[in-house]
């Protein structure tokens, strides 16, 4: 079968070896909630340290101290010590002791590295009372020095806790979840082959799924815990037990579905074939893309999707605020769908640990609705019946409903518009499509009617495109509205209107690229023409 006969959907059903849904790498910040604000810093400084003053003075004993721990540390252990060189990418400089390790568990190496973090520093005011000009602690950043302890651990594999050598010593940790399932894999003497950060292939893939499903928020905070027990620490035990001990919250989650494929050089081909047709949906080379919220003028970031190339692989980027989908073909033998989570509150999540669960319930949907939506762009041929359901008036439930017409400029902003809630996990009301379709009529969000609306919103549900959300005033498209609307827009702007600038007296010449696929169209239905004729 040749690459033209097979869709994206028939290569992710048919010729899929391996699929596995994991969390990858977790960022995750370990701070003291008490001391982030310059009134808890003081009131530990003054209570817990007894100093008459809180001032920066008063943190340098405690800084030098935790730095003199850190360097016991690494002598009575006996592990290397270095000092990270600008520019220098870590991951290599670490690699190689990571290896000689070889499953041991411990610290294998601490690395230095001068980084800007937020502390304190202190300051004196000018105002016109006597307490304006008494020093205080003010909130600010500057360059400090940052422990890496490198390590690996027998449930996780690899690892790294970043400390802060400056007050307040906030912490940083770094996992896998991939190296967390392979170690998994092999406690449970499951074989596997590795897929640099994945998995090629499995002799249990139920097994290995239900493992990479228990990687859970409380999993992660026993490492951590763990680990924090076994290396120098800033605070004494009375002050953790006076309410000075660290929290754990997301600065970063990964969360990636890898597809395994049996045929590399064709999935290449119609990931990058699925990936174009993603392109001009409602707007040429990029589109708006929207995941859970109303986007207006006001909310911050970039929407796009665009195509990035590294060396000859092809990447698709979605962004969304803080936030991004990433799709690319994973050393020529995967297609690896990831949503990476840079803000949980982009979602309406909060930051801690605990809220794990909702963020990898909208990190692993995110990726299977990508997956869903280019399968249907990929394909997303109509019927005649369902052609001319569109294009006529119809009497549903005793209503008639007005014909959406595939030549009407309206009707074509109108799916236009739909597209670009292909990735709304909640789907969307009536302010929302206004302001996406009001740009392509020409018009502001203002100069569309709520009666207009209403009318546009009528004749999609009547035509079961969209159907109402129940209990809400929102409304979800259906597959079969996915399917016309990508089908209408596509064919209107790559076909018709080409093909209508061409045959127009005095049209401007097409470029020698789309006159070519024109040359080859109209050859491929002379040639169809032809064969059905002789038959």
């Amino acid at each position: 079968m040749s690459i033209a006969q097979i869709s994206l959907a028939e290569l992710l059903r048919e010729h899929v070896t391996l699929e596995v849904e994991s969390i990858d790498r977790m960022y995750l910040n370990v701070y003291i909630p008490r001391l982030q604000c310059e009134s808890g810093a003081s009131w530990f400084l003054k209570r817990q340290r007894q100093y008459p003053v809180a001032s920066s003075a008063a943190m340098a004993p405690i800084s030098r101290a935790f730095v003199e721990a850190i360097e016991a540390y690494a002598k009575v252990h006996q592990i290397p010590l270095l000092t990270f060189r600008k520019g220098e990418r870590k991951d290599d400089v670490v690699a190689p002791y990571i290896r000689q390790a070889a499953g041991r568990e411990g610290i294998v190496l601490i690395g230095k590295a001068q980084e800007k973090t937020t502390t304190f520093r202190t300051t004196k005011g000018h105002g016109p009372r006597s307490a304006d000009r008494y020093p205080r602690l003010l909130r600010t950043t500057a360059m400090v020095n940052q422990y890496y302890f490198y390590g690996v651990d027998a449930d996780f594999g690899p690892f790294f806790f970043k400390f802060s050598s400056y007050f307040p010593y906030t912490a940083k940790f770094c996992l896998n979840g991939h190296e967390y399932l392979k170690q998994q894999l092999r406690q449970a003497g499951i074989v596997y082959e590795a897929l640099d950060n994945g998995i090629l292939s499995c002799a249990d893939p139920l097994q290995m799924q239900a493992l990479a499903d228990g990687l859970s928020a409380e999993k992660i905070e026993a490492l951590i815990r763990k680990w924090q027990g076994r290396l120098p620490q800033p605070f004494t035990a009375a002050e953790r037990e006076a309410g000075y001990d660290y929290d754990i919250s997301i600065l970063q989650a990964e969360f990636a579905l890898t597809q395994v494929l049996d045929r590399p050089q064709t999935g290449r081909l119609l990931f990058e074939a699925a990936i174009r047709e993603n392109l001009d949906l409602g707007r040429p080379e990029e589109v708006q893309l929207i995941f859970e919220r109303r986007i207006t003028k006001r909310t911050p970031g970039r929407f796009r999707t665009h195509i990035l190339t590294e060396g000859v692989t092809p990447a698709l980027h979605v962004d969304y605020k803080h936030s991004r989908i990433k799709q690319y073909h994973k050393e020529g033998r995967a297609l690896r769908t990831e949503t990476t989570v840079n803000n949980t509150r982009d979602f309406q999540i909060g930051k801690r640990l605990k809220n794990l669960p909702a963020l990898r319930l909208i990190g692993f949907q995110a990726n299977r609705r990508l997956l869903h939506v280019q399968q249907i762009s990929h394909n997303c041929l109509l019927g005649e019946d369902a052609f001319q359901q569109v294009n006529h008036p119809q009497i549903v439930s005793g209503q008639r409903v007005a014909a959406l017409r595939f030549t009407d400029p309206r009707v074509q902003a109108l799916f236009s518009a739909l597209v670009a809630f292909r990735l709304l996990p909640q789907g969307f009301a009536n302010p929302e499509l206004r302001v996406l379709l009001a740009p392509l009529l020409g018009l502001t969000p203002d100069q569309l009617t709520p009666g207009q609306m209403t009318y546009h919103l009528r004749r999609l549900r009547l035509h079961g495109l969209i159907q109402p959300i129940p209990n809400t005033h929102r409304y979800q498209v259906t597959a079969f509205g996915w399917r016309v609307a990508f089908f209408f827009t596509r064919t209107y702007a790559r076909l018709l209107r080409p093909g209508l600038a061409a045959i127009v007296p005095q049209a401007p010449l097409l470029n020698n690229r789309l006159q070519l696929r024109f040359d080859q169209l109209e050859r491929a239905l002379n040639d169809s023409i032809a064969q059905a004729y002789l038959t």
